[in-house]
């Protein structure tokens, strides 16, 4: 049960982040196409130019990009110090693929924490290039962590799900490594923000298919002397049920990957939506009231002097 609810909560999280970092790309994108330049991270900015946001609120979404990097690590240090018996004996492979789980997200806590200075003090200056640098370096380490645990699972179902969890990884790592030697690639962005909802999606997923009665493939069952979380808590007995798991749980990324784009989508008409309406009503300049009684009054001033003359 623990394990289910640490997946709906990372799940929760980065299907926030990546929502959060599209619609900020997007306003951005088009309130000046000329001048978009991709950020690593978007503070809150206040609606009214005359009272500027607080510090916490401002920062808020790095707050809780640091809160949940913590609570992260803390559950992989406790999975880590798991000692329950596996298929093949009592190993400690489960405590170190979980080491390398939590060396990767403290790569990312220590991120998290440099933009938190930058964008707080003056100690620490880091340009957008070298956070999309240090984000790709992040997002290539905890792929090949993923990579690599997914070689080392006993159980095929796991081992799928850790293997689709690597590629979206990779592709997270690309996307950031193009941001940093260009940041005006809009859509690499857009699609960075996508991928972090896309693995948002698939931790969920893998959470429900591991852990979930009604959501394991047929053939594949708990075992129950096992915690959950560990490699081979959940197995497939027979070759042919392994091979319809992966099929399904590819069936599923295909799914959760139709998902994102119409998620996209519909934010980007959304967000145009708004920021085309809010342009209008700038533009709008109403006709002067005052040019009617001008004309009237230049028409009074005539009469009155035929009248004279």
């Amino acid at each position: 049960m623990a394990s289910l609810l640490f997946n709906v909560f990372s799940s929760a999280a980065l299907f926030s982040l990546g929502l959060y970092n599209l619609l900020l790309s997007f306003r951005s994108h088009l309130k000046s196409p000329s001048s978009f330049a991709a950020k690593p991270y978007h503070p809150f900015s206040s609606s009214s130019s005359t009272t500027p946001p607080s510090r916490l609120k401002q920062h808020l979404p790095l707050y809780l990009i640091i809160f949940s990097l913590t609570i992260s690590i803390i559950h992989e240090a406790f999975l880590s110090s798991a000692s329950d018996p596996l298929v093949k004996g009592r190993t400690p492979v489960h405590r170190l693929s979980s080491l390398q789980s939590l060396a990767s997200l403290l790569l990312f806590l220590l991120l998290s924490l440099s933009l938190l200075l930058h964008h707080t003090t003056s100690l620490l200056p880091l340009p957008h290039d070298l956070s999309f640098a240090l984000l790709s370096a992040s997002f290539f380490l905890r792929s090949f962590v993923s990579a690599s645990a997914s070689s080392l699972q006993t159980s095929n179902l796991q081992a799928k799900c850790d293997s689709i969890s690597a590629r979206i990884s990779a592709a997270s790592a690309a996307l950031s490594l193009a941001l940093s030697f260009n940041p005006r690639l809009f859509v690499a962005d857009a699609a960075l923000s996508a991928s972090l909802c896309l693995q948002g999606l698939w931790v969920l997923q893998t959470g429900l298919s591991l852990y979930v009665e009604g959501f394991i493939p047929d053939g594949c069952h708990q075992l129950l002397d096992v915690v959950r979380g560990v490699e081979g808590s959940t197995m497939c007995e027979l070759e042919e049920s392994k091979v319809r798991a992966g099929a399904l749980l590819d069936l599923m990324f295909v799914f959760h990957v139709m998902f994102v784009v119409v998620v996209v989508v519909v934010v980007y008409a959304v967000v145009a939506r708004v920021v085309g309406a809010r342009k209008l009503g700038g533009a709008y300049e109403p006709l002067p009231t005052s040019v009617g009684a001008v004309d009237v009054n230049h028409v009074q001033m005539k009469a009155m002097t035929n009248t004279q003359a």
